[in-house]
């Protein structure tokens, strides 16, 4: 189960209008007139609460004849708590989301048309630039000077830079002006 699964279940069931509806579709499925008239809420009433539990998925419905009958997940609800609050980590899941998030600020903030206006002086900004440039290139390729540059022109004019840049930060190396990526991904923290 995913975090967001998780909360929408946890949502939903932090009401206690919902709780009765659950609690009384516990003895047998129903269908909302029924429930209305056992819960002593009004159909629409009724109607809300489930259409809530049902986007969580604690219950289902199925129709007869002409009307819908509405019965517990009982797949989700005879999980435990446990199952619902344990994940791998959930600092690391809100560390990639801020650092995802940070990436895609930064390369909206610099690149225009799929054209970098400026390089970043910050240098884990620029690192991500490079990143996201780098992306055109295979990694284990060889390409001569001339092909990377037209690669690298694509994005900014400056290739000379960017190629230093490459090489400084060891995203590719050179020899005898053929170069070659070696890096997979740069870890950019957002401290």
């Amino acid at each position: 189960m995913d975090i967001q699964q998780s909360i929408e279940i946890m949502k939903s069931l932090a009401d206690t209008s919902r709780l009765h509806v659950i609690n009384s579709l516990f003895e047998k499925p129903q269908y909302v007139e029924e429930l209305s008239n056992r819960l002593n809420l009004a159909a629409s009433t009724v109607s809300f609460h489930l259409k809530k539990l049902e986007k969580a998925g604690l219950v289902s419905k199925i129709k007869e004849q002409y009307y819908f009958v509405y019965k517990i997940n009982d797949e989700i609800l005879n999980l435990t708590l446990r199952k619902f609050i344990s994940f791998e980590n959930l600092e690391k899941f809100n560390q990639e989301k801020r650092i995802t998030d940070y990436r895609n600020k930064v390369i909206k903030s610099f690149f225009k048309k799929n054209k970098l206006i400026k390089l970043p002086v910050q240098h884990k900004k620029r690192l991500i630039i490079l990143d996201e440039i780098i992306n055109s290139f295979e990694i284990g390729k060889k390409y001569d000077e001339p092909t990377l540059d037209k690669i690298i022109n694509k994005f900014f004019d400056d290739h000379c830079t960017i190629r230093r840049l490459f090489i400084e930060e060891g995203m590719m190396k050179r020899e005898n002006s053929i170069y070659e990526r070696i890096m997979n991904k740069i870890e950019v923290r957002n401290d």
